[in-house]
């Protein structure tokens, strides 16, 4: 716990901490009064509630849609699986001011919905949850799914032999397994949606707000750094006391399983119903995924003179954008590779450690720990990258002009998928088998390697799957720290969409389109990944 204690505590806590404190600390001390008189506001009471209500039924409505496809994912076999498991995570990598164009072309004026039948979606909250499940579906898929892969079949079966209806099976047996990841999955969506930033920005127009969205506004526009801190304030306890209610009932859930190998459960589809829930969940995919993808597609094309590749030209000229840019867009595209790689071990690293402590259950000081691994999640990127920018400044962590500053912002975001795809399987592991390994003369490192590590390796390779895709679409904190002479894709992608011009707006989209497939290509490797012949399916 050491290591991921050390590192929470220097590049989260601190900074966060620097900038609240700089927003509610004056000359004549400590100004604690200015909490009341906002949280006692009307319009801060109105984006409170919004807030809090929208996360809740965005969190209903995404578990309500991806299960069936975590379903599928796990236990079917079917042609392209792989090539859509990779598309169903790229929206993970598409910075939200992006997706939220995208949407508005699906949705807003002369969007598809408006052209076919006259239906326009933007400014309504419909809109925004809709587009909440297009960036969440890929969690509960890989998270639950993830898991349901590795439950042995012959458990219900057993139920079913012995009376039980097919329903009440699943119900009884395997739900209850599944309830550590279903939970897992659902704690990621609430954070998720709850700080949504670009989605309500760009789909919510004036009449929706959430607290991500009002500090953005009182740093940004009002400069009012004392509201902000505030809000930031209220933002951390509420994120607190939900991740502090989850560990509640993730200890009351767990329990040993019986993992097995994910090729031995996939099956292909028999008998119409199970057809048709496979019909349904790839036409889910194609209207709720892909018809926002393709949106991106068609505009970086759309080029003046008629459909071709001159947005895409563009790129490799440094003075694209009218000056915005140092060096060439294009290098964004190698700049976000090696930032991502970087943040993909730092993750991976913090995140393995934080993972394997939490398995030993060892008392409120452990739990605590579970909570802080996942608060990065619930606290503004905004306040973040601001309080990288005040902090490490100074020797012996003078790390303003240092690559590695944005690789650090990167990995706050991937350690709790890292830790929250990792803990369900690792907590599955019969502590017996690594009692046998040591009754047999095992050491602790070599119990861990022969035991835990041949079931916990499909979700270590998920996890990085993870980390990695967060880390290439990083925006909030990554927009401050990142040099100029070295951007990364996103922050490219909105420095373009902040210039007015039609060139500017298709370079972004070309960018973005990249970004897209660079992503896409990176998840298919990982999905064809075997490390060895009884590691399963990846």
């Amino acid at each position: 716990m050491a290591v991921p204690l050390a590192f929470f505590a220097l590049f989260f806590a601190y900074p966060v901490a620097a900038i609240v404190g700089r927003g509610i600390k004056t000359d004549e001390g400590w100004q604690f009064g200015r909490i009341g008189e906002v949280l006692t506001r009307p319009d801060i009471a109105d984006v409170l509630w919004f807030t809090t209500w929208q996360a809740c039924a965005s969190t209903a409505l995404t578990l309500l849609i991806a299960l069936p496809g975590a379903y599928v994912f796990a236990r079917f076999e079917f042609p392209g699986k792989q090539l859509l498991r990779a598309v169903v995570t790229v929206p993970f990598v598409l910075p939200t001011v992006v997706v939220g164009t995208a949407f508005l072309a699906l949705v807003g004026r002369g969007g598809v919905l408006d052209e076919l039948w006259g239906v326009r979606l933007d400014t309504t909250v419909w809109a925004i949850l809709l587009a909440h499940v297009f960036f969440n579906y890929a969690v509960v898929v890989r998270t639950v799914g993830g898991l349901w892969a590795q439950l042995d079949p012959r458990q219900e079966e057993a139920a079913r032999v012995l009376g039980a209806g097919r329903f009440a099976a699943w119900r009884r047996v395997t739900l209850p397994a599944l309830g550590p990841a279903v939970a897992a999955a659902a704690l990621m969506v609430f954070l998720f949606t709850f700080t949504s930033f670009g989605v309500v920005q760009i789909l919510g127009g004036p009449s929706y707000a959430t607290l991500e969205v009002e500090v953005y506004r009182q740093t940004a526009q009002l400069l009012d750094l004392s509201t902000a801190a505030v809000l930031t304030m209220v933002q951390f306890v509420a994120v607190g006391l939900i991740l502090a209610v989850h560990a509640w009932t993730v200890r009351r859930r767990e329990g040993a399983l019986r993992l097995v190998d994910p090729a031995r459960t996939a099956h292909r589809p028999s008998g119409p119903g199970q057809r048709a829930l496979l019909g349904g969940v790839l036409l889910t995919v194609a209207l709720l995924i892909v018809a926002p993808l393709l949106v991106l597609v068609e505009r970086s094309l759309d080029a003046p003179g008629g459909y071709g590749f001159g947005f895409y030209r563009a790129l490799q000229d440094a003075g694209a954008g009218g000056g915005t840019f140092l060096v060439p867009p294009l290098e964004a595209i190698w700049n976000s590779l090696q930032y991502a790689l970087a943040a993909t071990a730092i993750a991976l690293l913090i995140g393995g450690l934080a993972a394997a402590a939490l398995t030993r259950r060892g008392g409120r000081f452990v739990r605590g720990f579970d909570a802080l691994l996942m608060l990065p999640l619930g606290v503004s990127a905004v306040t973040v990258g601001f309080g990288f920018l005040i902090t490490l400044d100074e020797p012996p962590l003078d790390l303003r002009t240092s690559w590695i500053l944005v690789p650090l912002a990167q990995a706050l975001v991937g350690v709790p998928f890292v830790v929250r795809t990792m803990l369900p399987v690792l907590r599955a592991v019969d502590g017996r088998l690594r009692e046998a390994a040591a009754v047999l003369g095992a050491s602790p490192l070599r119990a861990w390697r022969e035991v835990d590590l041949p079931l916990v390796r499909r979700a270590l390779l998920i996890a990085a799957g993870f980390a990695f895709a967060v880390s290439l679409g990083e925006f909030g904190a990554t927009v401050f720290i990142a040099r100029p002479d070295r951007p990364t894709l996103p922050v490219a992608v909105a420095r373009l969409l902040g210039r007015a011009g039609e060139m500017n707006y298709g370079q972004a989209m070309a960018l973005s389109t990249i970004l897209m497939l660079v992503c896409a290509a990176a998840l298919l490797l990982l999905e064809r990944l075997r490390p060895d012949k009884t590691s399963g399916e990846f």
